[in-house]
């Protein structure tokens, strides 16, 4: 449903969703305006609970630990805003984290007397092994929550969660993943990274509508979360065996539509071979990549291996008006593809989807190429 005449290069900011994914949303919302009684009083709670357990079987976890949020930011806000911090608790993070998130816990932090610790993980990266070495130098006997991306936003680069998630629990530290760019990126094993809170985005990589994401929480901290909203849940008059899920699912009027097309975006992707679109998409990413780092001259920020990055990369540039760069693509190029500064130095960061082309990636170098030739970078 993308503009045509727009070489859309973004996907991981807000995905892109596929026409019948869509049209499975608008039939939900056209059903809740034909009836909103029926819809919302009679059939709400066990369409809910079918799009749960697609989802939950999707990243392999109980359904009952599973909840939806419109996106992540809203998630991690319940989940912060939860936690019973004293003055001195540490919740350590790395310096690679989205902005969004940084701005909750620092809010949270300044607000309890704790502390917000971004430790610093140096590009280039080299392996896996030396990132946790490295990561958990930051840990103290302060640390009483670990905050970790799955997949970076700004860099663009896999972490490895599930050994953070396997020291933490020995060291008895909170484990929070945010997932947001993982589910339908990389496969999401939740049984198997066992963290204690995970959240994800369903309408970016999955390719679901807009506003659909969720919470994962391990039966352990379930009694801890309290409702970002409070509603008929609470108390609620009717309870369900999970309280977790009375507290958190329903919060008042709203249009659910996007969550219970996730299931439609799980089977899109299962019946056009999705592992094999994906293996295409990276293979586009690296001759980008390739491309463009002839083009800049700078060295890349982690190694060309699938345990770094799939459909997503970010890439150094030479000293540039990012502003200027970003204006120049879309308005001569007419590529849409996010430029910034992370860490001070400029950054472009290329997102590869199925309806991506070479021609895409070609009017995307030769833009770069272009203007940094004309500056003289």
């Amino acid at each position: 449903m993308l503009d045509p005449d727009i070489h859309y290069l973004n996907h991981g900011s807000f995905g892109a969703c596929p026409e019948p994914v869509f049209d499975q949303m608008v039939q939900f919302q056209k059903e809740l305006e034909w009836e909103p009684i029926d819809f919302l009083d009679k059939t709400i709670l066990p369409r809910m609970a079918h799009a749960r357990k697609t989802l939950a079987a999707y990243v392999n976890c109980p359904a009952d630990d599973l909840v939806y949020f419109p996106n992540p930011t809203t998630a991690i806000n319940m989940v912060a805003r939860s936690l019973v911090l004293r003055p001195g608790d540490e919740i350590l993070t790395t310096n690679h984290e989205y902005g969004a998130m940084d701005r909750t816990w620092r809010f949270i932090a300044e607000k309890h007397g704790a502390h917000y610790i971004n430790h610093p993980i140096p590009l280039p990266v080299t392996t896996h092994e030396e990132f946790v070495e490295t990561f958990w130098q930051g840990v103290t006997e302060k640390t009483k929550v670990i905050f970790l991306s799955h997949i970076t936003s700004q860099t663009a680069l896999i972490f490895p969660v599930k050994e953070i998630c396997r020291r933490a629990r020995q060291a008895g530290i909170l484990t929070i993943i945010d997932g947001a760019h993982a589910p339908g990126q990389i496969p999401v094993d939740l049984a198997d990274i066992q963290p204690d809170i995970y959240t994800g985005a369903c309408h970016k990589w999955l390719c679901a509508p807009k506003g659909a994401a969720f919470l994962y929480a391990s039966k352990e901290v379930q009694s801890w979360l309290e409702p970002l909203v409070v509603s008929w849940g609470y108390q609620s008059e009717n309870p369900s065996d999970s309280q977790f899920i009375d507290y958190h699912q329903w919060q008042g009027t709203r249009d659910v539509s996007a969550f219970l097309s996730v299931p439609a975006a799980i089977q899109f992707q299962q019946d056009n071979q999705w592992q094999t679109v994906q293996y295409h998409c990276r293979e586009l990413l690296i001759s980008a990549r390739e491309q463009l780092l002839e083009v800049t001259g700078l060295p890349p920020i982690c190694p060309d291996r699938w345990d770094w990055f799939v459909q997503m990369a970010a890439l150094r540039l030479p000293e540039v008006d990012i502003a200027k760069l970003k204006t120049w693509l879309y308005d001569q190029y007419r590529v849409e593809v996010p430029v910034y500064r992370w860490q001070g130095e400029p950054f472009l960061r290329v997102s590869i989807q199925a309806y991506n082309t070479a021609e895409d990636v070609s009017a995307l170098v030769e833009g770069v190429a272009k203007l940094l030739k004309q500056l003289g970078g």
